[in-house]
């Protein structure tokens, strides 16, 4: 029954491991262990809510801003970058939507609270994205039909303030990126937004230069392909996690061989290892374990090892004699 852990690992009657959290365990009177991992998960730092806060208030005036000089100059490139901005800073509206309800407190039907609103968020927004850019696709394909002239000045300017409040707001989100999908959602975006910014710059000054009118709706397509090759990750490891598979980093065949060769192991069965959120990892498995006493000692520091060898920082341990009575998840197609 793995349950909610909140910001401090909690020392429980079997004592605190190396400050990964707590272990615990029930016995049964048939033999078998039940244990709760510790809490070796990371949470999003504390101040991503104002990393939020900020980053969504100045890429929304950006977006007006930009939007604006798009429709004045005629500019596909800035009209495209704008719509991408606009779809980012809903995108940031929902991961940070997705962290504030992780945080909530599970109940009886929800037991495992709200965390994986943050698995959801991150397919959301990168599904989002792809549909966006079929939009600008579109459009920049009838452009090609129909170049129009644009005020390159203008465009430059209005790109070169995109290119610093993206990587400002980019750089914020970088410390939590390695550990969290969600916020590196949320980073991937934002440096792709200035690159993508640095590009319009670049165009522009070329236009200006050679009066080629193609390269407006040239460089909208190449907007195009930087947002899907950095979308395309996002949505990947999203629908795993979305569909329980085991979090990237971590290979469950080395999981299992390490639960293996623990002391009077026989035997693993019924192993999954699934995203609890996209911070979380959460694990069961079947211990074959015949004839050994020392069982609470053992899950104790079973967890401990877990947590921080692969963190994973919610596991439930069974195990058992390996008796006459054979688990019925033993075969290795259960699910």
């Amino acid at each position: 029954m793995p349950h909610a852990h909140d910001d401090h690992a909690h020392d429980h009657d079997h004592g605190h491991d190396h400050g990964h959290g707590h272990g615990h365990s029930h016995g049964h009177s048939h033999g078998h262990g039940h244990s709760h991992g510790p809490g070796g998960h990371s949470h999003a730092p504390k101040d991503f809510g104002k990393a939020f806060a900020i980053g969504a208030a100045l890429n929304i005036a950006f977006v007006a801003a930009e939007a604006a000089a798009g429709l004045v100059t005629h500019s596909l490139a800035l009209l495209a970058d704008a719509g991408h901005n606009l779809s980012d800073v809903l995108g940031l509206f929902m991961a940070w939507g997705a962290v504030i309800l992780a945080k909530q407190a599970p109940t009886g039907r929800r037991t495992y609270g709200l965390r994986k609103g943050t698995i959801l968020a991150s397919l959301t927004n990168a599904v989002f994205l792809l549909v966006a850019v079929g939009a600008i696709a579109w459009e920049a394909a009838r452009r090609f039909a129909d170049p129009q002239p644009i005020e390159t000045g203008p465009v430059m300017i209005v790109a070169a303030i995109g290119i610093v409040i993206n990587t400002a707001t980019a750089l914020m989100f970088m410390k939590g990126s390695e550990h969290d999908l969600n916020i590196r959602g949320a980073f991937l975006h934002m440096a792709a937004d200035a690159a993508i910014s640095a590009g319009v710059v670049v165009a522009a000054a070329a236009m200006s230069f050679t009066g080629w009118l193609w390269l407006d709706p040239v460089v909208s397509l190449a907007i195009v392909i930087v947002i899907v090759i950095g979308t395309w990750g996002l949505l990947r490891d999203s629908l795993d996690l979305a569909l329980d598979a085991a979090p990237r980093g971590i290979d469950p065949k080395a999981v299992r061989a390490w639960l293996a060769g623990r002391p009077g192991v026989t035997e693993v069965h019924d192993l999954h290892i699934w995203a609890m959120s996209t911070t979380e990892t959460a694990l069961t498995a079947h211990l074959v374990r015949p004839q050994n006493p020392d069982n609470d000692q053992f899950l104790h520091d079973l967890c401990g090892e877990l947590s921080k060898r692969f963190n994973i920082g919610h596991v439930t341990i069974q195990v058992e004699q390996g008796g006459v009575a054979t688990c019925h998840l033993a075969a290795s197609d259960a699910v």
